[in-house]
């Protein structure tokens, strides 16, 4: 028997907490190593916890360098990674974020097989200026043309692609943590304090929600987990809200799971404001922790959440006033998170997840020519 060979390309590597990408590859790549396959996460330097208590020592994690800023990092810590994986030649590499579709056709000469999960339609982001989003479209365009199958987290992306693109996508969304425990973490009261995790850019609605907290934090507690992890506009909006009003509490990113998941399980309004992308793997954790959750109303959102929450606009006085609602019924709290777990448990399984991608790896490794067994 001939033991199957991946690379994982476009996080900050194993194990990660920073987002969506680096909690997938923390589910996948220790699955993929308990089915018998080699398994490689490209990283960034200083960006994984080898203390991580759950690191499986069985993932192999390779550092390459790269230029850490916020237009740059993500397209120079792809091609040392792809250039790497060139070299060492595995069955089959997963790629994540279409900025790294520049690199398929060397991976493609080197006969590798390649998977790219597609995320969100990177390119419509506010945060990025017209040359990153050409960047990014452009990445999309040669994703479409080279990769040998791509994956899309969200049936409404599936669409997208196929309409713009041409390119038929395999759909598997991302999943969620049951908590092992309900703990009240932080002395906030059950039921009795709005919450919001995000990154801080534009396309999340973190400046409505700032004002929206303005009006909310008069009667109840609001607790914010986010950054934007270069500073700017809305952090120093955040750091003055909190220094002014005594019930505004910023906890800035958070890596400890426990914490966070207990956070959403206590909430009595979790909003969600992003806008762009697929299954938000922040939403779906909510779900899986019972989090009654107030919405942005998009496509992507009601996709995820059918009618387990509670839509607004993206505006602060309906932000506000739908957060205040929910605060004031606890009841509706019940039902809501109630009806959030089970959806979450029925469609964002990560048992379930991790063999799907299994399945599409064991499939592109075998079009590769290798014999497995």
């Amino acid at each position: 028997m001939t033991s199957k060979s991946v690379a994982i390309i476009g996080t900050r590597g194993y194990p990660s907490y920073y987002g969506g990408f680096e909690t997938l590859v923390r589910r996948l790549a220790p699955h993929l190593a308990q089915q018998g396959w080699e398994v490689s996460v490209y990283g960034r330097k200083g960006a994984t916890r080898t203390d991580d208590p759950s690191l499986d020592t069985r993932v192999r994690s390779i550092i390459t360098p790269g230029v850490e800023s916020k237009s740059l990092s993500t397209l120079s810590s792809g091609l040392t990674a792809s250039a790497h994986a060139a070299w060492i030649r595995p069955d089959v590499a997963l790629i994540l974020n279409v900025a790294n579709g520049y690199f398929l056709p060397a991976l493609k000469a080197r006969s590798i097989r390649t998977i790219v999960n597609v995320d969100g339609m990177e390119w419509e982001r506010e945060k990025w200026g017209p040359s990153a989003k050409k960047v990014f479209y452009n990445g999309a365009r040669l994703t479409g043309r080279f990769a040998d199958e791509i994956i899309c987290d969200s049936l409404e992306i599936k669409r997208r692609w196929h309409k713009e693109f041409d390119r038929e996508g395999l759909f598997i969304p991302y999943g969620g943590d049951v908590p092992a425990e309900r703990n009240d973490i932080g002395g906030y009261k059950p039921g009795s304090y709005a919450l919001m995790v995000a990154r801080f850019v534009p396309e999340n609605t973190v400046a409505e929600f700032i004002s929206a907290a303005e009006v909310i934090s008069l009667t109840h507690d609001v607790v914010i987990v986010g950054s934007s992890g270069y500073g700017g506009v809305l952090e120093d909006r955040v750091r003055q809200l909190a220094e002014a009003s005594p019930r505004v509490h910023w906890l800035g990113h958070l890596s400890d799971d426990r914490k966070l998941f207990s956070l959403w399980s206590n909430a009595g309004a979790y909003f969600h404001g992003h806008s762009v992308g697929g299954t938000n793997p922040a939403l779906v954790q909510a779900m899986t922790c019972g989090a009654p959750i107030v919405a942005r109303d998009t496509v992507y959102n009601r996709e995820v959440m059918g009618t387990t929450g509670i839509f607004c606009p993206p505006n602060p006085a309906e932000i506000a006033k739908s957060i205040l609602a929910l605060l004031a019924d606890s009841e509706k709290q019940k039902v809501l998170g109630a009806s959030a777990i089970e959806r979450a448990k029925t469609s964002y399984s990560w048992g379930d997840i991790c063999r799907k991608y299994e399945a599409a790896l064991a499939s592109a490794a075998m079009s590769s020519g290798g014999q497995y067994a």
